[in-house]
């Protein structure tokens, strides 16, 4: 991190209050120390936050069947939840150019102003620090805007104001820790208010070591890699949602441990225009409400993901949801129970929905543009709901893919195309087999063809006219689905 311009204002005890337990504070500057260092009395612990340690699975286990995967009642304490500070003993910082603010100690902080070149650093241990943003602007070359070192948890609370923070150069790591993000935290964070938070990245938008969680505000983020990714989980209960990334929208994984790394939705609103997913967890992705126009290679990725409400638009050039073993640590299913969600599909071998174990639709209102609807490695179930394929409602779940993980054209995942009379697939099925043909029993050879032997090619062929593979709306060549 680049050098800045020395400047320290310390706030500490004065004389003590013992009816209050607050003591009064000065300020001393030096020139000897290049960062504002911000210290208060350490308060005790809000009682109202609970741990992050916890394990959010439900006592459904990991293959539940209408009922919530995580545990919904411990995802937000009654402090998450609050969109407006209590300001009555706040301490207020007029940011400055060149000069890092570090905050030490717990309370709450009103931060004001535009710089260039400044970062505000959480050092506080295992305190509780809210910082305020009102009327914020930050612009760094290579550094976080705001970087939490150590903290029990941070809150961003917007007030009714515009705020952006930017990072517009290469960041510069600090020591082992690969900055990455204009917001980065070792520790927990949470954000809320009433105002709007911009944030515009050459990397990561906002990177957690933990749990991130939004319970209500503004954001509108452009990056060029993830714009919310978290280690632990990603919760939001409400809040407005802009995303272009380059990467993932929303990604949570713990490449150290993978029964970590959920998703949790109950609300808000998702604009989301991704290069990758559009959101991934590692091991549950669970939906309980909420808005989403998505337009990304997958939408919805997880090892298991589970719908409950919401309204849920997909546009995606690869597949619209797919379930993947990203974990051992829960089933891998596609579960649908509730919501309107509304799948359109690039043409190719692109599925709507795709999972590499169960596919179990117990309701909702699913509407499905696509060459292929199903693809299911497990079992399929159809048991409540209504489900639309390119215009006419089916009954049954009938399976894109033929014979397993391998099939005939389109890679893994079988026949990628249109009917040879120019038509799609009914219900987005693959074309027939053979009669008698069950995957089980290739064509056989020749008589006399022996391994390794390759077929006479016509004459003239020199294997440089082959056609090329179809390409996904984005350009890409489509090797098969996960």
């Amino acid at each position: 991190m680049k050098r800045r311009n020395t400047f320290v204002a310390i706030l500490f005890l004065g004389m003590a209050l013992v009816m209050s337990g607050c003591g009064q504070s000065s300020t001393v500057t030096s020139d000897n120390t290049p960062a504002q260092v911000i210290e208060k009395d350490t308060e005790a612990a809000d009682s109202t936050v609970s741990s992050t340690s916890e394990v959010y699975m439900s006592e459904s286990g990991s293959d539940a069947s209408s009922e919530t995967l995580v545990d919904s009642d411990g995802m937000f304490s009654d402090r998450d939840l609050e969109q407006e500070a209590d300001l009555s003993e706040a301490t207020y910082i007029t940011l400055q150019s060149g000069q890092d603010v570090t905050i030490s100690a717990e309370g709450v902080y009103v931060i004001q102003g535009s710089a260039e070149d400044t970062s505000i650093i959480i050092e506080a241990d295992t305190a509780k620090v809210q910082l305020v943003l009102e009327g914020v602007t930050i612009t760094n070359s290579d550094a976080p805007a705001i970087y939490v070192k150590s903290a029990d948890k941070v809150f961003v609370t917007t007030t009714d104001s515009e705020n952006s923070l930017t990072v517009n150069g290469t960041f510069t790591a600090d020591g082992d820790t690969n900055t990455d993000a204009v917001i980065f935290s070792k520790d927990d964070l949470v954000f809320n208010g009433k105002g709007t938070l911009t944030i515009v990245s050459t990397a990561n938008g906002i990177s957690g070591k933990d749990d991130v969680k939004f319970t209500g505000g503004t954001y509108n983020i452009t990056c060029n890699e993830d714009a919310i990714e978290a280690k632990d989980s990603i919760r939001v209960s409400d809040g407005s949602f802009t995303i272009r990334s380059g990467k993932d929208a929303l990604h949570s994984e713990d490449s150290d441990d993978t029964s970590k790394g959920f998703i949790y939705i109950s609300g808000g609103s998702f604009d989301i225009d991704s290069d990758g997913d559009g959101i991934q967890a590692t091991t549950v992705l669970t939906i309980d409400g909420g808005t989403f126009d998505i337009s990304a290679s997958e939408g919805l990725e997880a090892t298991y993901v589970q719908i409950n409400d919401g309204t849920i638009n997909i546009e995606a050039s690869d597949d619209g949801i797919n379930a993947s073993a990203k974990s051992s640590d829960v089933d891998v299913v596609i579960e649908i129970n509730g919501g309107s969600l509304s799948i359109n599909m690039a043409s190719g071998d692109t599925d709507a929905l795709d999972a590499n174990g169960n596919l179990i639709i117990n309701g909702g209102t699913i509407d499905i543009t696509a060459q292929f609807a199903f693809d299911f490695d497990g079992t399929a179930e159809l048991n409540g709901g209504t489900v639309t394929v390119n215009g006419e409602e089916v009954t049954e779940i009938t399976n894109s893919m033929f014979g397993g993980q391998g099939g005939f054209g389109g890679g893994p995942g079988g026949f990628g195309g249109e009917r040879p009379d120019g038509e799609n697939s009914e219900n987005g099925e693959r074309p027939e087999m053979p009669e008698g043909f069950d995957g089980s029993n290739p064509p056989q050879m020749p008589e006399g063809f022996e391994e390794g032997d390759r077929p006479e090619m016509p004459e003239g062929f020199d294997n440089s006219n082959m056609p090329e593979r179809p390409q996904n709306d984005n350009g890409r060549k489509k090797n098969g689905s996960n």
